[in-house]
């Protein structure tokens, strides 16, 4: 019998949590909660978690923080829930390391929706990461897939979990152009998607910045106006 997937919830607002925790064990999961910053780091960094729900305004450690110290420890997916739908605060969640970003008041459909696709993607890493032994060369850019690093030049990059994601989805497809939708579905695992697309645009305009520096040169990720994007294979 296969084991049951485990979720952890970090939610200051006691109703919310047990909404979520009738929901999630409805849905076929087991669940915990916990109600401030540092109760709900404590319990996810005892790594019995395939997936955390994590409030970004919380009682003595915001979310921000303790996203960014479990990014330190684990890979678990974090799927960041706030009242707070400003672009600056999802760039920051998604720099700290949070997977997605879901803003109150949310679907219930939609939120284990994302919670299946997250730990669904994830699992799949996790075999792949055992099996994959592959460096790829985009210019001065070089992937290393087994330890999830990248380089440009001598230089260490240093992505969150989704910005390393999509480059490497792109890089292993030169030339080929993906629509947002396209990026959704392959990268963030959801097939269904009916959220925010900007998620894509944040993500790649902070992967930009964080490879092309101050921009002066041309973008190693390209935009196809009306289509998408895609990565060049290099001139021969």
């Amino acid at each position: 019998m296969e084991t049951k997937k485990k979720i952890l919830i970090v939610e200051d607002e006691k109703t919310i949590a047990e909404i979520l925790l009738y929901n999630i064990k409805a849905a076929g999961f087991d669940a915990e909660a916990r109600h401030d910053g540092k109760s709900g780091l404590d319990e996810a960094l005892t790594g019995k978690y395939d997936l955390v729900l994590l409030d970004l305004m919380l009682p003595v450690m915001d979310g921000f923080e303790v996203c960014e110290k479990l990014r330190e420890k684990l890979d678990t997916p974090i799927i960041m829930l706030t009242a707070r739908d400003t672009e600056q605060d999802k760039i920051k969640g998604l720099d700290t390391g949070a997977d997605d970003y879901m803003t109150k008041p949310f679907s219930i459909n939609e939120l284990m929706s994302r919670v299946r696709a997250n730990i669904r993607r994830y699992s799949n890493e996790t075999v792949m990461r055992k099996i994959t032994d592959t460096t790829i060369v985009v210019g001065d850019v070089v992937i290393d897939c087994e330890n999830y690093l990248v380089k440009k030049g001598d230089k260490t990059l240093e992505l969150s979990k989704k910005e390393y994601d999509l480059l490497a989805h792109l890089s292993k497809n030169l030339g080929k152009i993906y629509s947002r939708e396209e990026l959704m579905s392959d990268v963030w695992g959801y097939e269904n998607f009916y959220g925010d697309l900007r998620t894509i645009d944040v993500t790649i305009a902070r992967l930009r910045q964080k490879i092309d520096g101050d921009g002066a040169g041309e973008s190693l990720i390209k935009t196809k106006r009306g289509m998408g994007y895609f990565i060049a294979p290099p001139e021969k």
